[in-house]
């Protein structure tokens, strides 16, 4: 998706223009943009504290402030500049987190965010933009760039099954019709679930939703996706993110919240590192049973009897 987001920033950017800062990464795959921006890109260097109050400060003085790096170094290290220089003065600064989840695979834990979205929701006035597909970025961008709040951008790898066509862009969009139970999902690995459900009668598999903007606060769940969940209780949440803080808990809250009467609820998420060995993403998902075969037999039991 960086390649998505570098062509919406470029054209985002001889429209309205903005500052660009990079904890010196996007090597080959940003460059378009740096030529684009000139002096307004700049490389912050392997300093990513000092690049969150930097970019505080552009934002104070009224200039878009975008700030890029592997996702870990954008929001865990400078955690501090971003809670006390950005959220507690509400400055729109906008975060772009690359490799969402385990998406670095083996390069272990340091580069891995699983927990991303939910330390970043405990902060006053942040928005979180998941894109579950490549299509989803240029118009997140958009909405971030036009955000009076602080942002932060996951981007992952766009696993769009061939021949599937999401439907337009919203923070909940509903992408397989079903019955007798929903699936939600956050992020890329909605891919994943639309070609498991995909060739499944509409009558004989849940329908599937994708989650992509947070925090429900902002976006609570749609009436029509309410409405299916008061017919048939059943939900089961898939998300690249552990339990605490996840999109899951926040929504399980709010149906409790409202009163729908959820019979069977169910949540599969990154569990971090069970077997103490570090892999690709592949291995990290299934060791989070959220490999294809491990979902399918959790999507099974979802339409078991009561």
């Amino acid at each position: 998706m960086r390649s998505e987001a570098c062509t919406s920033w470029v054209d985002r950017f001889q429209r309205q223009p903005f500052v660009f800062l990079t904890g010196d990464l996007g090597f080959r795959a940003l460059e378009p943009l740096q030529d684009a921006m000139g002096e307004r890109f700049i490389n912050a260097g392997v300093a990513e504290q000092n690049m969150l109050s930097v970019a505080a400060g552009l934002a104070s003085r009224g200039l878009e402030a975008w700030v890029y790096s592997i996702a870990p170094f954008c929001y865990a290290r400078p955690f501090e500049q971003i809670r006390n220089d950005v959220c507690l003065h509400g400055l729109p600064v906008k975060l772009v987190g690359n490799g969402g989840g385990y998406a670095y695979g083996v390069m272990g834990a340091s580069h891995h965010a699983i927990e991303d979205y939910g330390v970043l929701l405990t902060l006053q006035h942040m928005r979180i933009f998941i894109p579950a597909f490549a299509s989803d970025v240029e118009p997140q961008i958009a909405r971030m760039g036009d955000c009076p709040h602080p942002a932060y951008l996951r981007l992952g790898r766009c696993e769009r099954p061939e021949g599937f066509t999401p439907p337009a862009y919203a923070p909940w969009r509903k992408l397989l019709d079903g019955s007798d139970a929903v699936v939600v999902a956050v992020g890329p690995i909605a891919g994943s679930l639309v070609e498991i459900l995909s060739p499944r009668p509409a009558d004989a598999r849940p329908a599937l939703w994708v989650l992509s903007e947070l925090p429900l606060d902002a976006h609570p769940v749609p009436a029509p996706l309410r409405s299916q969940l008061r017919h048939s209780p059943r939900v089961l949440v898939v998300e690249e993110h552990v339990a605490q803080g996840s999109a899951g808990s926040m929504l399980a809250r709010q149906l409790l919240h409202d009163g729908v009467d959820i019979r069977h609820f169910d949540h599969v998420c990154a569990q971090g590192y069970p077997s103490g060995d570090y892999g690709s993403q592949g291995f990290h998902r299934k060791e989070s049973g959220l490999d294809p075969e491990s979902l399918t037999k959790r999507i099974d039991l979802l339409r078991g009897p009561e």
